[in-house]
């Protein structure tokens, strides 16, 4: 039975971390907080931390711990990339099922559909007619989300790439009006829950990138 690391084995262990590490950060989307909201100028309007120099995901776990924790899920919905932000809220809603309406039940499966398929027409004119006629439900808001992100990739007939608000926008509204509906007493386990799985996500995200 061996009670000790092999002092080589561990030094090769921090090291080979170390650069998992190293590469993670670097595959980041925004490595810091400030890069984030000077690339974003939407997300100022959902959010009232003040950004620093800090990491992203310390940034974001300082938020969780913060007084006002859920805008680590709106930190979050924007340090994502758009397809990930969206699977993520999907993800979040996917644990809320028993709280959602069939009509919502049946808008996620349209999106999960859509996640595994962005470039097929029929799937996308599905989350856009679910978008439409469910704005203001929490699964409506990520079908939203997905719209925006099709439209975003998409030239307008006037040509312009513009959109009002992005994805991220949509996905924290998401979220957020599905979190509301957990008993008060959960919804912060919940909401830790969430934000665990987004940084859990972007790391994945960053090192796929990196």
């Amino acid at each position: 039975m061996v009670d000790r690391l092999d002092p080589r084995l561990a030094g090769g262990l921090s090291e080979g971390w170390g650069r998992i590490t190293a590469a993670m950060v670097n595959g980041l989307r925004f490595q810091t907080a400030r890069d984030l909201f000077a690339a974003n100028t939407a997300v100022a309007r959902d959010m009232t931390a003040v950004p620093t120099d800090q990491p992203s995901l310390e940034f974001c776990r300082r938020l969780l711990a913060g007084r006002i924790p859920e805008e680590a899920i709106t930190f979050c919905a924007y340090l994502l990339p758009d397809r990930a932000a969206i699977w993520w809220g999907h993800e979040c809603l996917g644990h809320l099922t028993e709280l959602l309406e069939e009509q919502d039940l049946e808008t996620l499966a349209l999106i999960q559909d859509w996640v595994g398929e962005p470039n097929n027409a029929s799937r996308r004119e599905a989350v856009a007619g679910a978008a439409m006629t469910q704005q203001q439900t929490p699964a409506g808001w990520i079908a939203l989300a997905a719209q925006r992100h099709i439209n975003g990739l998409t030239p307008q007939t006037n040509g312009s790439r513009l959109r009002p608000l992005p994805a991220a926008h949509a996905v924290n509204a998401g979220i957020l009006a599905g979190l509301a509906r957990v008993a008060v007493a959960d919804r912060f386990s919940v909401l830790t829950a969430f934000v665990e799985m987004g940084i859990h996500l972007a790391e994945t995200e960053a090192l796929r990138r990196a």
